[in-house]
């Protein structure tokens, strides 16, 4: 047996029945699993068997019924329908769906039921008949099982093309540690610092690509909004150039489809994973104000490209691809370079890898929770005697959220944060919270059990024995632990953006596991243990002024130094944790994997109220944390924390609560502001930047002003002969002035600095001056002279 990661995963029909390919990144190089003859299979109740080979038989479909000794949810027998080919389980799932018979799990795809049956992630062993291809190994017939432990060496491109804006190709960037180059249409120029390969027309570019990857056979293609522009574009030039893109192994063409619903394009290429960086951060759950290339690389790196308005970026393209090649290719190169830095920055490969390697979800899968989920809980549920049920209809009933407490709204000294350790998790570990175990739990009321059930809620109850998730969460947190240690920290990363999406899963009826009953298990009882939790503090003789889901808030009423600070905290989670210890081995008979932790020292803290009550707000506050002698202040919701506020606004908060906080007198500094702002001072720090939620057109009733602002800079372009830039969502920049917004590009009229002063710089002082006896108007209301 050879093991190997798997790149790509296919199914097709061949004749009379289906075919796998696997394309798997080996140490012997790029290697093709083909495994014939797998059949695709979906559920049925056996009470509709014979209705269901009648239908078969009437419609002329191959299908092989077998009655098998699993349930559904309600307890109804089941019999599996087996098809040689995709097409014909498809054709004759649309017959039964039209005579009204119920079908489960049509929806796995072939592929992927192969895989996660035998347990396989990412890591892969096989065996079978081997030949040497041009290129790579071809192995047929294989036999595949899990691996337990493969890392992969995989080559890496970085891929951009620049272009016209009516989508002509100019050049291709690719940036690898096997070669980096720009292909550019155009005459043999004297040598130049970027390396570039001139071709004599668009179809020659094209063909140069091809040949590239043929040469260099990167397993991993990487860009920015790579899927949904470049390589769209690239398969849309060769069907004009009537070429086939054959950027796949085995020579095999790109496919590209988008999807009609969100718009979302995707891509095959036989062999090869395209990873586009903005999906790829996302799923690591990065987020950055704006996710154009220039502001990500500006804010990880430190470094962006030369031209930064879009406007700009085209005429400059144009005018360097028709006056100054050279400079276009360095350009381009310089695209493909950000992103590789991005992506090594960022570990965000290794953080795919070691994804799949948990999940099984492909390298390229964007989001994938709901997924990753049934990956790992399909194959198990069916060793446990069930079918997994169908998505929730629309009538389902929503679960509460996640506890959020009353503020108590206030500037103090001494507040400390604790949290619960993956609350939600824990949860689940601890009251034994399974979607099967649910059924299994019910089914003992039934049968007078009650001691074998764990309680939840909204009539819920748990089996103590037959369940699954409670154990794959802790061999996730056991690896997670592990990889903390280990300071792997992608890996420790991927551990827990999976573990703490299970009940985000649960609570989805998105997902066919989704079930009020399960999620409400879960987050009431959050609210139980924060609830509780709260008076275990109180009893001590402290004050809690806030939680939020896992968080508690701690106001210890006096200043107290770091040390004393420690030493309260590390009191009280010692003193809780043995609490909940005692109370679930008491109450329920149950091992408590609850684990309160001491998270942070505020030495100051103030909690806002809602803007205009005196109702203390939540989910907003500022905290002083002091290290030695260096000190910073974490906001959370404040504008200084928001994207949507000016820099003006973020930068007078941050300046005036460090005043407050540091016990200094804000006034003077406050009047210096607003001078500041009326001269004009700080124009450069009066810009909106605003994403546009919906396509212009729709906005019909209330006209936000980023709207006013798009509408009137596409108005302007359209009389200036460019492209439209804010029709189809986006972000703009604008400033408001004294006739409204006006987009940054083309403002002409003066700026409205009360707007600014109003807007911006006195609601931020009003919702903390009260607190130290001070008003904003106060402050800034002129000064009378004595003559």
């Amino acid at each position: 047996m050879r093991s190997g990661f798997i790149l790509t995963r296919q199914s097709k029909d061949l004749g009379f029945s289906s075919l796998i390919e696997l394309w798997v990144s080996t140490d012997l190089g790029p290697t093709l699993l083909q495994i014939p003859e797998q059949k695709s299979v979906y559920f049925i109740n056996t009470s509709f068997e014979a209705q269901v080979k009648q239908l078969a038989k009437q419609c002329n479909i191959p299908c092989e019924t077998k009655s098998l000794p699993l349930k559904t949810f309600q307890l109804e027998a089941t019999t599996a329908c087996y098809f040689h080919t995709r097409k014909h389980a498809s054709d004759f799932e649309t017959v039964l769906i039209d005579h009204s018979i119920p079908i489960y799990e049509s929806d796995i795809r072939l592929v992927d039921r192969y895989l996660m049956e035998r347990f396989i992630q990412g890591q892969i062993e096989f065996d079978g008949v081997e030949e040497q291809v041009h290129g790579f190994t071809k192995v047929g017939n294989a036999q595949c099982r899990a691996a337990k432990e493969y890392s992969p060496r995989l080559t890496v491109v970085s891929l951009d093309i620049e272009c016209s804006a009516k989508g002509v190709l100019y050049s291709v960037g690719l940036d690898s540690k096997l070669d980096s180059r720009v292909i550019m249409i155009g005459e043999v120029q004297p040598k130049q610092d970027t390396p570039i390969q001139w071709v004599e027309n668009e179809r020659a570019l094209l063909v140069a690509l091809i040949n590239w990857f043929s040469q260099f056979d990167p397993d991993i293609i990487v860009g920015w909004n790579v899927i949904g522009f470049d390589m769209r574009l690239l398969v849309q030039r060769a069907e004009q150039n009537k070429l086939r893109l054959t950027l796949g192994r085995g020579k095999q063409a790109c496919f590209y489809r988008q999807s009609n619903q969100s718009q979302q394009g995707f891509i095959t290429i036989p062999g090869r994973v395209v990873i586009d960086g903005i999906d790829g951060l996302k799923s690591a759950t990065y987020s950055f104000d704006s996710w154009s290339l220039e502001s990500v690389s500006q804010e990880l790196l430190h470094e962006g490209k030369a031209i930064h308005n879009v406007q700009d970026r085209m005429e400059e393209i144009n005018h360097m691809f028709h006056h100054d090649k050279p400079a276009l290719a360095k350009y381009n190169l310089q695209d493909c370079v950000l992103v590789n830095k991005i992506f090594e920055k960022t570990h965000l490969l290794d953080y795919l890898i070691q994804r799949s390697k948990l999940t099984g979800l492909a390298l390229d899968r964007i989001g994938g929770s709901v997924a990753a989920f049934s990956n790992l809980y399909l194959p198990r549920l069916h060793r446990g005697g069930y079918v997994a049920p169908n998505l929730t209809p629309n009538d389902w009933i929503a679960s509460p959220g996640g506890f959020v407490m009353d503020s108590s709204p206030g500037l103090y000294d001494s507040v400390l944060v604790l949290d619960f350790k993956s609350l939600y998790p824990a949860i689940i570990r601890s009251f034994l919270i399974d979607p099967m175990g649910l059924i299994e739990g019910l089914k003992l009321e039934i049968g007078n059990e009650p001691d074998q059930a764990v309680p939840g809620f909204r009539k819920a109850q748990f089996h103590r024995e037959k369940h699954f998730l409670p154990n794959l969460i802790e061999e996730l947190w056991q690896a997670r632990d592990k990889a903390k240690k280990d300071k792997e920290v992608a890996f420790s990363q991927a551990i827990k953006i999976i573990m703490n999406s299970f009940y985000g899963v649960l609570g989805s009826s998105g997902c066919r596991f989704f079930d009020t009953r399960l999620a409400s298990s879960i987050t009431l009882r959050g609210h139980e243990i924060m609830k509780t939790t709260r008076k275990l503090i109180e009893e001590q003789g402290y004050e809690v002024i806030y939680g939020d889901t896992d968080s508690t808030f701690v106001s210890l009423k006096n200043e107290c130094s770091q040390q004393q600070a420690d030493r309260i905290g590390n009191a009280l989670t010692k003193h809780i944790n043995g609490w909940w210890t005692q109370h679930l081995t008491e109450e329920y008979n149950l091992t408590s994997l609850l684990e309160l932790e001491y998270e942070t020292h505020f030495s100051r803290f103030f909690m806002p109220t809602i803007r205009g009550s005196e109702t203390g707000s939540k989910k907003r506050y500022a905290g002083l944390i002091t290290e030695g002698s260096d000190s910073r202040i974490v906001f959370k919701g404040l504008e200084s924390a928001r994207s949507d506020w000016t820099e003006l606004a973020r930068d007078f908060q941050a300046h005036l609560y460090k005043l407050i906080f540091d016990g200094s007198d804000p006034t003077q500094f406050i009047v210096d502001t607003v001078e500041q702002v009326e001269n004009g001072e700080l124009d450069n720090k009066l810009v909106y930047r605003k994403r546009l939620r919906r396509r212009l057109h729709e906005y019909q009733k209330n006209i936000p002003p980023q709207v006013r602002a798009a509408r009137l800079a596409d108005e302007i372009n359209q009389q200036l002969g460019r492209p439209l830039q804010y029709q189809n969502r986006g972000r703009i920049s604008y400033m408001m002035t004294i006739i409204g917004p006006e987009p940054l590009e083309y403002v002409k009229n003066k700026i409205d600095y009360e707007h600014y002063i109003d807007k911006q710089i006195k609601p931020i002082a009003d919702a903390i001056l009260p607190f130290v006896g001070l008003k904003f108007d106060d402050i800034n209301a002129p000064q009378l002279g004595l003559f």
